[in-house]
């Protein structure tokens, strides 16, 4: 099941936006607020009155506010990592930790009274999570989530950021990441060159990273980092079934009615017996052997191309496969539609017998 969040940066924004962004948010499900004290400066009581409404408000939405906060934060507003009383009497449910300490102090951390979540950093690829077990943590309150990176080119590549996800399941730890709107403008620091954790995710459509985030099954809960997402953004990713692989695609106009329907009305997965070609959804061939398919749209058949067989295929006519290589058409294959150039890559993340279905863009 899908779990999404949004970004407040309060010291850029006034108390209104913040609170019609919450609702905004909540009115499309989204259930967990991500904040920031690293860019904060002020004094404690001051701090205290902002981040307390804003946290009473999500609360009260029943949405669950993030404080991210490091070490020298603590230190300058008086707070010891053993004491967390200031941000439970803040409301918050709980606390991201930029920096960490060594390891036991983390560990205390999570043994808290107020049942606050402790958040770590997972974008290092360190030990550090190691450490923390050792220490013998309360794991239900132990919890990571990614950096998000507003310098481009500076966000983390695919590779990394698997290794950094496996440090964290081995110890089924929960995970989040972050992702970037194309429609907002800003968030912690003054730099505004989008905000994501990953860096191939900068310039892509909303849903389509966190269509990708889900498919890679490392990521329990996506995040928007930068404010304010607009409502359209919000409503796609609403929509989205972490369940099932989604493409957007185009449909050509020589598709039939029959075919279209196959594609867009019917429940497709990925045959187990995987070949190096094609993915192959087959039912449609099974329930659909009595009509007739006549060959339409024949050319050479481009990867990511959406392909059914035509009635020159015999047996196979009405099968329905999406093309993962370049290939030879025979004439027997009708190439009905594409899946949009942003989104051939989640291809990589279709596993055999997982399920997918296609949307109009």
């Amino acid at each position: 099941m899908k779990k999404l969040g949004i970004s407040l940066y309060p010291e850029h924004s006034t108390m209104e936006k913040d609170k019609q962004y919450l609702q905004l948010a909540h009115n499309y499900g989204f259930e967990k607020v991500f904040t920031c004290l690293l860019s904060v400066n002020g004094q404690q009581k001051d701090i205290m009155k902002n981040f307390k409404e804003i946290c009473s408000f999500a609360n009260d939405l029943e949405m669950k506010v993030m404080v991210d906060i490091a070490p020298r934060v603590l230190t300058a507003l008086g707070i010891s990592y053993n004491n967390l009383s200031f941000f439970a009497d803040m409301g918050a449910y709980g606390i991201r930790l930029d920096a960490g300490f060594s390891g036991n102090e983390e560990a205390i951390m999570t043994h808290n009274p107020f049942g606050l979540k402790i958040e770590i950093n997972m974008s290092n690829a360190t030990n550090y999570l190691d450490n923390i077990i050792a220490y013998q943590p309360n794991r239900d309150n132990l919890v990571g989530s990614h950096n998000f990176y507003p310098h481009r080119y500076a966000g983390l590549s695919y590779s990394h950021f698997n290794k950094c996800c496996d440090l964290f399941k081995k110890h089924n730890i929960s995970t989040a990441a972050f992702i970037n709107s194309q429609a907002a403008t800003f968030g912690p620091w003054p730099v505004t060159e989008g905000l994501c954790t990953l860096e191939m995710h900068r310039n892509l459509p909303i849903g389509t990273q966190a269509k990708h985030l889900f498919a890679t099954g490392l990521i329990d809960e996506v995040v928007i980092a930068n404010a304010y997402a607009s409502e359209a953004e919000m409503k796609v990713l609403s929509q989205l079934n972490s369940n099932i692989l989604t493409f957007k695609t185009e449909l050509y106009n020589t598709i039939t009615e029959l075919e279209k329907k196959i594609v867009l009305d019917e429940f497709h997965f990925y045959r187990g017996d995987v070949s190096d070609y094609l993915i192959r959804s087959t039912q449609s061939r099974v329930k659909y052997k009595q009509e007739d398919f006549k060959a339409t749209n024949t050319p050479n058949i481009r990867r990511g191309d959406i392909l059914i067989e035509n009635e020159r295929y015999g047996q196979y006519k009405g099968e329905l496969q999406i093309a993962l290589q370049d290939m030879e058409n025979s004439g027997k294959t009708n190439v009905v539609g594409r899946i949009v150039p942003e989104e051939v890559f989640l291809l990589d993340f279709l596993q055999p017998w997982g399920k997918f279905q296609f949307t109009l863009e």
